[in-house]
């Protein structure tokens, strides 16, 4: 706006001046013709720079003249910017010459000035804009990565922009700030689901630690009973208890981020079948390509058994657990994930359609396997159908570390 509106004012002056400057020099032309005029009726002798069908006249301006009327227009003579005046005389045109140079260099001097102001003002206006934009543009791309950030669950993530007030800005001009305003409602929010993400762990955390000490009671008092279905009925649900109460402990842990990765290098075929006989599951094994990968051995045999034993328990038989390089795949034969779970992945006791849900198993393998750095990818099998698990761990390890293949066969 500021560009387009010293274009106009420069056009709007230069319109203006030159109109003044033609108009005077037409008055003076048009004066001196008049006293040629009345020079030539009185017999006179004609004032300089006047004659009678001069050779230089203009060609248009002559046919004005013997048309009967009188004009004036400016041309060249003899390489200079002349104004002429011409009219009528006895069926010839009686012509005066006035010297337009200095009008001429006039207008081109205020059009060189006009420009040249124009364009300082122009670029004083965009030095400035750029760096107004250049400085908001930086504070709203500040404001988005910190958004990004909690998104990503750094709930710690501030913007900390007060608008500037730093700087000598006014109360006024803060409170007036946008941008500002955006980025201390992000803080706000941050800090509010911070302080209700935080105390739901906390809480989670308490009636977990409240819970273990009357589980381990009642399943001490459950071993003392009589045998019978009733005693096997409450042993059982006991036991549901406490493995839900560990499961509670472990969610509240990685939620919190309070557990210590330990890595080390580990054979991952080895490890797989590891699981599979601790899970006591009827798992078929299959090693295509062994491979050594440093991690953490017990969170990653808690993302394997996880898995394994939620294709026994939410699919069908066989199971296979195939090892390809650092890649680990969970296949089950059952009617595959459901479609909540493959859009949003796994959500705490979630149920749908009247389905079974699938507890914390899933969600604590995707949490492990965050903590361990790996990639846990949930997707249901193409052909012969079923779901698959595939967990892509880091790879390669440490410099020195080789690689064990073996062969393709199954356990």
């Amino acid at each position: 706006m500021c560009c387009s509106l010293a274009a106009v004012l420069g056009v709007l002056v230069h319109v203006g001046v030159t109109r003044q400057t033609v108009s005077a020099a037409r008055d003076k032309a048009l004066e001196q013709l008049h006293d040629a005029t009345r020079a030539y009726e009185a017999g006179e002798a004609l004032p300089p720079e006047s004659g009678l069908d001069p050779p230089a006249l203009p060609q248009s301006l002559r046919q004005l003249a013997l048309s009967g009327r009188r004009g004036t227009v400016v041309a060249e003579r003899d390489g200079r910017p002349t104004m002429w005046a011409a009219a009528p005389a006895d069926g010839r045109a009686l012509a005066t010459a006035v010297d337009y140079e200095q009008s001429a260099r006039t207008i081109t001097g205020l059009d060189n000035a006009i420009i040249g102001s124009s364009v300082l003002a122009i670029g004083g206006t965009l030095l400035v804009g750029g760096f107004a934009v250049r400085r908001v543009t930086r504070r709203l791309h500040q404001t988005a990565t910190v958004a990004r950030r909690i998104s990503r669950g750094e709930l710690d993530a501030r913007v900390g922009d007060a608008g500037g007030t730093g700087r000598g800005a006014s109360a006024r001009s803060a409170r007036l700030d946008e941008v500002a305003t955006v980025a201390r409602a992000l803080d706000t929010m941050a800090g509010t689901l911070q302080a209700k993400l935080v105390s739901e762990q906390r809480f989670t955390a308490d009636v977990a630690h409240e819970l273990r000490t009357p589980l381990t009671g009642l399943q001490a008092a459950s071993e003392l009973l009589p045998e019978g279905r009733a005693t096997d009925l409450v042993r059982e649900r006991v036991r549901t208890m406490r493995r839900l109460t560990e499961d509670l402990l472990e969610i509240s842990r990685l939620d919190s981020g309070s557990g210590v990765v330990e890595t080390d290098l580990h054979r991952l075929g080895r490890v797989a079948e590891r699981v599979v006989r601790a899970a006591g599951t009827d798992t078929e094994v299959v090693v295509v390509r062994d491979a050594h990968v440093e991690t953490d051995r017990r969170r990653l045999e808690r993302v394997l058994g996880n898995l394994v034993v939620n294709a026994h328990r939410h699919g069908r038989g066989p199971v296979v657990l195939t090892v390809a390089g650092p890649v680990v795949t969970v296949r089950d034969h059952g009617e595959g994930y459901p479609e909540y779970l493959l859009a949003h992945g796994p959500q705490r006791f979630h149920s749908g359609g009247g389905a079974k849900g699938h507890g914390l198993g899933l969600t604590i393998a995707a949490g492990q396997a965050e903590a361990i750095g790996a990639r846990l990818e949930f997707r249901n099998a193409g052909s012969g159908g079923g779901a698959e698990a595939v967990l892509t761990l880091p790879w390669p390890p440490a410099a020195g570390a080789g690689d064990a293949a073996s062969g393709g066969g199954g356990r």
